[in-house]
């Protein structure tokens, strides 16, 4: 593995690229303001744009570590207007065996319409025949099966559930793993 940081991406309908200062009013707009996109996740909704803004300055400002690997999600018509974001985390434990965990989350306005499983197919081919990854790993709440069928489009395989395995803005919840392998695609 050889960490590249994060490039542009372009798929059919899609430009996923770095955040920018610039994006901090679509961000907490379009996604980190509503209870909707946030519920799954493991940070609150933004209740102030100064939130999204202090963030989005650790983001930019984070780019100049090549380990850093977050996209936002845009569409090609549209670049300017962040609608998502999707992220490649490596805690200290996967990084030995080459492996990476994806998070993500969409403006609720944007679901159902295959967005995400283009960005995370995208984003995983990235990581494995770029940037080097050997394993991509995902995980969502049991009670969100939507997610699983995102992580299921981009070609991710279920690995198992993990009973109270993870904290979220729900509570304590049970888990669905998913991964793909360099050598699956």
């Amino acid at each position: 593995m050889h960490h590249i940081g994060t490039k542009e991406i372009e798929t059919d309908r899609l430009l996923l690229r770095r955040f920018t200062k610039a994006d901090t009013q679509a961000v907490y707009t379009n996604y980190a303001s509503d209870d909707l996109a946030t519920k799954y996740l493991t940070w609150p909704s933004h209740q102030d744009v100064s939130v999204t803004e202090a963030i989005l300055d650790t983001w930019v400002e984070g780019y100049g570590d090549l380990s850093q690997y977050k996209w936002a999600i845009t569409l090609k018509e549209q670049p300017g207007e962040a609608l998502g974001d999707i992220t490649a985390s490596i805690p200290h434990d996967l990084e030995k065996i080459d492996a990476c965990e994806i998070g993500y989350v969409l403006s609720p306005k944007y679901w159902g319409q295959g967005y995400m499983s283009e960005a995370m197919k995208a984003v995983t081919k990235y990581l494995l025949k770029e940037a080097g990854f050997n394993r991509v790993i995902a995980r969502h709440d049991v009670a969100n099966p939507a997610s699983g069928k995102v992580m299921l489009k981009a070609g991710l395989q279920f690995e198992g559930i993990h009973r109270q395995g993870s904290l979220n803005n729900t509570g304590i919840i049970d888990t669905a793993q998913y991964a793909i392998l360099k050598e699956d695609i």
